[in-house]
């Protein structure tokens, strides 16, 4: 199994500890690319691949994701065919 597909499983687990390096790489993994939303933008980035984006906020003041994001980041990349 490639640590790519660990990763992938990892994230469909929904765990307590993943973190925000993490969630780049697996996004990264599907051909997005992470854009900072500009100098005003705080802890706001997107996640960009053509015309699909996913905005979120970074964690803060961890690194640590919360359930419920993962749980919505999980949905997007099943609406989009992603995963």
């Amino acid at each position: 199994m490639s640590t790519t597909e660990k990763l992938r499983n990892r994230f469909k687990a929904i765990p307590n500890d993943f973190t925000f390096e993490e969630l780049v790489r697996l996004f990264h993994s599907f051909g997005f690319e992470l854009e900072n939303k500009g100098n005003t933008s705080g802890s706001r980035v997107s996640f960009v691949k053509g015309k699909m984006t996913f905005d979120m906020h970074k964690p803060h003041p961890g690194n640590i994701i919360r359930k419920g994001s993962l749980k919505n980041i999980l949905q997007f990349l099943k609406e989009k065919k992603e995963l």
